[in-house]
């Protein structure tokens, strides 16, 4: 059992605790928008730093992975629940509260099944098409409050657009100029001093010029009152109907936390020379999403650009959370009157910023020059993510997951192996990988498992290498078995009717190289005992080339 704060020393605390002043001063301000963007109070945001990271912290098994809400779970959050009550409403927060449970749950009953691998239906073109949908409708809500004009940040994709566009002429021009310096100290200062906290930098100057100014009776919005006191326990009082309707979005989150935080926590161990485990780390997400929805939070995940920040500033271990969580304690206790005047627009361009990556513009143009297909999936999720709805980019994601799984499935790596010429002869051919055919003996080698999506396939091929060699010139089919980890009953019935087939064409079907676990599956589908077993050396091959009527070996 790993112990708590795993690799923590002496030697390496005071750079640990360093790293946790950095991270507060990343976490707050992003937390802030985050919250917003998900419908909920800036309490909301804040709370998620508090009882849920430390619950996280103290039982993931990486050392680095921070854990918090993102713009993608924010944005998912406000899509699934907008429908269902009114943004920044009792019944709203109460919905949000009970979804990071149910989602809390399903991380438990994935850690406890050990069913984390369903995240990997998830592929990166989905993944891409998914969050970069996600991004860019949170982008519109952002510039609006950048430019300081009044949308319904709840709305479908094409509505905010609309809306934005319209209220183009309402824009204010403090907003403007307060989001276009914060905007280009965020990515100037980022190239010439990137150990800088810029967001909290911006948020500062941007509060203090509102505050001196005046700016708010020129039309600049402001955060506002923000309630002061800890986080209080409490649990969501909801009818059954709204617990089932929460499911589908919380299945939804779960998902991308899942096929994210599971990558991100196994490339930092892999880089930082130390072990995760992956459902330990499911089951830290679970119970860290739990007390998010027990301390009036919402769906806690995991942070890409957080865990970067504190791999740069030298942190290998969890510390630094519990440094966050103490921090932001103080803050809703003793400091939220610091936060009542920060401008809305410096919050908009501190999560406009954030989110740039998350476009994925790169990783299209990349899928674009890789895998035409693949770039097609990564767009029709992006498309149905951004004008259906997120739950609906879920699901056609998991489609597009199946379609391209049985695409690929479907053409497996099919080798024919096979010597021409007079059959009697004794000369042998070298196939590659050390294979070795003789005449009158073709060897074929599937490089997969063998299934309902490409047994046809495979039995045609075998019936084209037998007619391509001519009437005669094949005595013995030979099956190498070795990368085939599994046969199910229709590939079964695809081997039995490729018998019937060779049996007519006066050709003995056998099988090289069976693995054990396939030569179990084999016996139980009634098909290794009915056909023998060959060597593919050179001794066997040469035997069986020159016996009409082989032994099993």
């Amino acid at each position: 059992m790993q112990r708590p704060l795993a690799g923590l020393t002496a030697h390496n605390a005071a750079r640990e605790l360093l790293a946790g002043v950095t991270l507060l001063a990343i976490a707050v301000p992003l937390n802030i928008g985050y919250a917003q963007i998900a419908g909920l109070p800036a309490t909301a945001g804040l709370y998620a730093l508090i009882l849920p990271t430390v619950v996280y912290a103290l039982t993931v098994s990486s050392r680095q992975l921070v854990a918090s809400p993102d713009a993608a779970a924010a944005a998912l959050v406000a899509s699934s629940i907008g429908g269902l009550a009114v943004a920044g409403s009792a019944d709203y927060a109460t919905l949000a509260l009970a979804q990071a449970i149910i989602v809390g749950v399903m991380f438990l009953a994935l850690s406890l099944f050990r069913l984390g691998f369903l995240a990997n239906f998830l592929s990166k073109p989905i993944l891409v098409g998914f969050v970069g949908g996600l991004a860019l409708d949170i982008m519109v809500s952002q510039v609006a409050k950048m430019l300081g004009v009044k949308i319904d940040s709840g709305g479908e994709f094409v509505d905010k657009v609309a809306g934005l566009v319209a209220g183009l002429g309402t824009a204010s021009g403090w907003s403007i100029v307060i989001a276009a310096a914060a905007v280009a100290v965020l990515l100037g200062g980022r190239r010439v001093l990137p150990v800088v906290p810029w967001a909290l930098v911006v948020l500062i100057v941007a509060t203090v010029v509102v505050v001196v100014t005046d700016a708010q009776d020129a039309g600049v919005d402001v955060l506002g009152e923000v309630p002061a006191g800890p986080p209080q326990l409490t649990w969501p009082v909801l009818d059954w109907s709204m617990w089932l309707a929460l499911v589908p979005s919380a299945i939804a989150l779960t998902m991308i936390t899942t096929a994210e935080g599971l990558l991100v926590s196994r490339s930092y161990g892999e880089k930082r020379g130390y072990p995760t485990r992956p459902n330990r780390d499911l089951f830290a997400f679970g119970v860290s999403n739990i007390a998010a929805g027990a301390s009036a939070s919402f769906t806690v995940g995991s942070s890409t650009s957080r865990t970067a920040a504190m791999d740069q500033a030298g942190s290998r271990t969890q510390l630094p959370s519990l440094v966050l969580a103490v921090g932001t304690l103080l803050l809703v206790m003793f400091g939220t009157a610091l936060l009542a005047d920060i401008p809305s627009p410096a919050i908009g361009a501190i999560v406009a910023v954030a989110i740039i990556p998350l476009l994925g513009v790169r990783d299209f143009i990349q899928l674009w020059r890789k895998d035409r297909f693949e770039f097609a999936i990564g767009v029709v999720c992006f498309l149905v993510t951004l004008l259906v709805g997120s739950i609906a980019g879920i699901v056609v994601a998991f489609v597009l997951a199946l379609i391209n799984l049985a695409k690929r499935a479907a053409n497996p790596a099919i080798d024919v192996l096979a010597a021409s010429g007079d059959p009697a002869e004794s000369l042998l051919t070298e196939a590659p990988e050390g294979t070795t055919t003789a005449p009158g003996v073709i060897v074929i080698r599937l490089a997969a498992p063998l299934f309902f999506a490409n047994g046809d396939v495979f039995s045609q091929a075998a019936k084209d290498a037998v007619t391509h060699a001519g009437p005669g010139a094949v005595r013995h089919l030979v099956i190498d078995m070795e990368a085939v980890t599994d046969v199910d009953v229709t590939g079964a019935e695809a081997f039995e009717a490729l018998q019937s087939w060779l049996d007519e064409q006066h050709v003995s079907l056998g099988f090289s190289r069976v693995r054990p676990d396939t030569a179990v599956r084999l016996r139980r589908l009634g098909l290794l005992d009915a056909q023998p077993v060959y060597a593919t050396n050179r001794a066997a091959l040469t035997a069986l080339a020159t016996d009409p009527a082989p032994k099993e070996n």
